[in-house]
């Protein structure tokens, strides 16, 4: 059967219907949606007449009526309530008008679909989509884009005062005059944007001055949230326009505001206005420099209160007393340091800036002495109450690596590295000799991290001592192995002897105490059964170290006795006496008069300087000898500059020390002065 022919006032007034009511719904008019019988009927009703013969294919007269329908609704319906409407009531009218626009042609756009797919293809016309938004932007955004731009400039001007706004609505108005340009942002940056730069330049402008008075830096930063509701190709331009005029030019004092200011905002943990500001600032040509500066001295001035606070607290106080001040100190500095890394990591974005500012700062403080002790024994002793068995910070496993972790990278801004190394090796040792040590893998852990920190010679002779007292327990299993294999040896006590390599090991005082008896035998059945294993080790006794247990028969009872060696060799002497006097204890235990009577406390401190200052001697020659080596002929000036530069790492050299070592050098032939100028020196191989 042949199709029925549809004319063209037919079939657009069946169309026509559909358009009303896709208007009325537009309207909020009582309309119930298309169904989808309608629907089909509106796209059949096109397609039959686009593929009609000749004369009645309607395809043009179809897609002019298309565009027609558009101009017909905008001058009847959209432009008279856009017309008496004015400013953010007119925005609204105009954001709504703009979404039922869209809904338009979406709509109408299926029901003519079959224009698009064809017609409009072959005949290479804009698509139906461009079509409608070309109607909105000849008939409606032509006329009203003025306005718009106006009363949006004019709200964002309000937000500056402070007022409230709706900035979703802002938003909105914005992104039509993205849409309008299909694509492209001429539209955008002509229509809206230039205008809006330009009233932002004259704002700033206008303001600056008198904010720097008034106003806080958190408001004056506000750009931050204009940008919020503008198109992202806006921002930068925005940043631009206002740096010169607010961030440049009045740099200093903004900083500096006494309520508001960097310093303000530190002193206030004010978290988010401070990434804010890093925000800002940071594509200012050296716009970073004075935050950083202000961030350096705050530091510096928290952390020199912290050192000034141990100080009084440890004044006229209880050697034990400034022990936990001391404790204390450590601790809170940690605090400081993980509280203003987590400002460098967050608000400053990693920026090496204010890593270097922090450095700086901690360096300031963290050398200061407090109550005669030096951070680098500050340090050795919070690592000792770490480490050892009963110290006062109870803590588990992980938030002892974790601490640990974090005394390592406060020893990164301590000058006299050598000097922490010195006091950490005494101490070691004790936990290590005495078994004091908690755990040996917390030991191993923080060998670790100073050998990754300061390179393996800093903690060669530690770990030479942790391995000395593994070996020694093997040594020790050993020898009861061989006594057991060897009945008739038998030393008549027990005895535990820890085998030390020399080297590693803080120097101990040495001397040859006649041992009692019982004690000659045991040393010298250890001493047979040690030649064993190696002829080329001598073995050297260090008395001072040892203790024993000895039972004392006393009248009431028997008790034992936890004792030094020396006491034990003196109480055993009267097994066989019942009295003896001073100088026969001197004459038979073969000692001094020094180290007869009870011991003094022995200064540790001074003593572990002494012999740093010896090391530091070497390493100042073995400096000076590398750097003649290498260049054969250098100047005075570079020499000292080269050799506090290579020796900066481990302790900071003092300028006298190095001449007097490089006189001392000279004197000893590894060097000489030229003759002709005495501030070059030759190397002598």
């Amino acid at each position: 059967m042949e199709r029925r022919v549809i004319e063209l006032d037919q079939g657009w007034e069946y169309m026509q219907k559909g358009i009303t009511k896709l208007r009325r719904i537009l309207d909020g008019l009582p309309e119930p949606s298309f169904n989808a019988e309608e629907h089909i009927m509106l796209y059949t009703t096109i397609y039959n007449m686009c593929t009609q013969k000749p004369p009645h294919d309607y395809s043009q007269q179809l897609y002019d009526k298309y565009r027609e329908a558009f101009e017909e609704y905008i001058r009847s319906a959209v432009m008279p309530s856009l017309r008496e409407k004015h400013d953010e009531f007119m925005l609204r009218e105009l954001v709504k008008r703009w979404s039922n626009h869209n809904v338009m042609v979406k709509w109408l756009s299926r029901f003519f679909n079959y224009l698009d797919r064809y017609f409009i293809v072959r005949r290479s016309l804009p698509s139906l989509n461009e079509v409608g938004l070309v109607c909105f932007r000849d008939q409606v955004y032509k006329e009203v884009n003025d306005k718009a731009r106006d009363a949006v400039i004019a709200l964002i001007d309000k937000e500056r005062e402070g007022e409230q706004i709706d900035r979703a609505l802002l938003k909105n108005v914005v992104d039509i005059f993205v849409a309008i340009g299909m694509g492209q942002m001429e539209s955008y940056e002509k229509d809206f944007e230039a205008s809006m730069l330009s009233d932002t330049g004259a704002y700033y402008s206008r303001k600056a001055s008198n904010w720097i008075l008034e106003d806080s830096c958190p408001d004056y930063m506000e750009r931050d949230r204009v940008s919020k509701y503008l198109h992202s190709s806006s921002e930068q331009k925005l940043v631009e326009k206002v740096q010169h005029e607010l961030l440049v030019v009045y740099a200093t004092q903004l900083l500096e505001k006494e309520h508001s200011g960097c310093r303000a905002l530190l002193q206030d943990d004010k978290v988010e206005d401070l990434s804010r500001m890093y925000r800002l600032y940071h594509k200012i040509p050296k716009g970073l420099d004075p935050i950083a500066n202000v961030f350096k001295q705050h530091i510096t001035a928290e952390g020199t209160a912290l050192v000034q606070q141990a100080e009084e607290a440890t004044t006229n106080q209880a050697a034990n007393t400034i022990a936990m001040q001391e404790q204390v100190l450590v601790r809170k500095i940690i605090e400081l340091h993980d509280k203003y890394m987590a400002y460098v990591n967050n608000c400053f974005m990693n920026h090496s800036l204010f890593h270097k500012a922090l450095k700086e700062a901690f360096e300031i403080f963290c050398n200061k002495v407090v109550a005669g002790s030096s951070s680098a024994e500050l340090l050795a002793a919070f690592c000792d109450n770490i480490l050892k068995k009963g110290g006062s910070e109870k803590l588990s496993d992980e938030a002892i690596e974790e601490t640990l972790e974090k005394v390592v990278k406060l020893l990164a801004y301590i000058s006299d590295k050598d000097l922490f190394a010195e006091f950490y090796r005494k101490k070691l040792a004790r936990r290590l000799l005495f078994d004091r040590s908690a755990s040996e893998e917390h030991e191993k852990c923080i060998l670790t991290k100073l050998k990754q920190q300061c390179g393996g010679q800093f903690t060669s002779k530690m770990e030479g001592m942790v391995t000395d007292l593994t070996l020694a327990r093997d040594n020790q299993t050993s020898f009861e192995e061989y006594l057991r294999n060897n009945p008739n040896v038998t030393p008549g006590i027990d005895l535990t002897v820890t085998v030390l390599t020399t080297g590693f090991w803080p120097s101990y005082k040495s001397f040859d105490l006649n041992l009692p008896a019982e004690m000659v035998k045991c040393v010298e059945v250890f001493k047979e059964f040690y030649e064993l294993k190696t002829k080329h080790r001598k073995l050297t006794w260090i008395y001072s170290l040892g203790t024993c247990n000895i039972n004392g028969k006393f009248e009431a009872k028997t008790i034992e006795l936890v004792v030094s060696t020396y006491q034990a060799a003196a109480l055993l002497l009267f097994n066989t006496a019942d009295r003896l006097s001073y100088s026969e204890l001197m004459t038979q235990l073969n000692v001094t008069h020094d180290d007869l009577i009870p011991l003094p406390p022995v200064d540790e401190r001074k003593k572990v300087i002494e012999d740093v200052d010896k090391d530091r001697r070497y390493a100042i020659d073995a400096a000076i000898v590398r750097i003649m080596k290498s260049r054969k002929f250098l100047g005075h000036q570079q020499l000292v500059m080269e050799c506090v530069e290579q020796l900066g790492r481990m302790f900071k050299p003092d300028i006298k020390a190095i001449k007097k070592r490089i006189e001392d050098l000279i004197t000893r032939d590894y060097l000489e002065r030229d003759k002709d100028n005495p501030n070059m020196f030759r190397y002598l191989a």
